[in-house]
């Protein structure tokens, strides 16, 4: 499996930075509550000093959402949506853990973080524009087909696994009980993005041990 950006993405956005990481071993017997709870509680001491529509990493996000031609109030990155859920809720929902210990990662720095179940995802996952062709699977099972041009997550077979770039992911390749290995991806176009990308893979490479100590973690530079 390999993961990258069309040569037209990387074109059009260049202050775009990401890291990717793959894992092995995962298991839903795991504690993540405690990096869970510090972590959301960053996010949370930030959002009391302002809400996540000013928060740089955000704004970056929204430019790059209106250079697509979407409305970013509409449309939004999906750190931006777990940050304003936390805002209003003042916690976030219990998914899985892995799912849950990323998604309080990706609230305290603000960046959207992917995960894709490497066993759903055919041979290549690259960033790039669609051709029209590509199937889009909802969390319901309901088939969509993203507009030729959209930004989207796909791979060799033809399948969506995320649309408008970070706006929403597939149900296609969600993790699941019997997920077994992941895809990691985070990424920011924000001044600074690239140093504040390895203090989050840090803060995972950190984490993900803990949690899982039987598990594997593999670099996976992107292309």
């Amino acid at each position: 499996m390999t993961f990258g950006y069309s040569t037209a993405i990387k074109h059009r956005f260049p202050e775009l930075a990401s890291q990717a990481i793959l894992f092995y071993g995962i298991t839903t017997e795991a504690d993540v509550s405690g990096p869970v709870r510090e972590f959301t509680r960053i996010a949370n001491v930030r959002l009391e000093a302002g809400s996540e529509g000013e928060f740089p990493e955000v704004q970056a996000w929204r430019r790059t959402f209106a250079k697509m031609g979407l409305k970013p109030t509409q449309y939004r990155c999906a750190a931006e949506a777990l940050l304003r859920r936390l805002r209003k809720e003042q916690n976030l929902p219990a998914i899985h853990p892995l799912v849950d210990l990323c998604n309080a990662i990706s609230v305290a720095f603000a960046i959207p973080i992917a995960l894709f179940d490497t066993a759903r995802v055919h041979t290549q996952l690259e960033v790039r524009q669609a051709e029209g062709t590509e199937v889009y699977q909802t969390f319901s099972g309901e088939t969509e087909t993203p507009e030729a041009g959209e930004v989207i997550f796909a791979d060799h077979a033809g399948h969506a696994h995320a649309r408008r770039w970070s706006n929403r992911q597939s149900g296609r390749s969600i993790i699941r009980p019997q997920t077994a290995s992941v895809l990691i991806v985070a990424e920011a176009l924000h001044d600074g993005a690239a140093e504040d990308l390895m203090w989050l893979k840090a803060a995972l490479e950190h984490a993900l041990p803990d949690a899982w100590p039987l598990g594997r973690i593999t670099n996976f530079p992107t292309a």
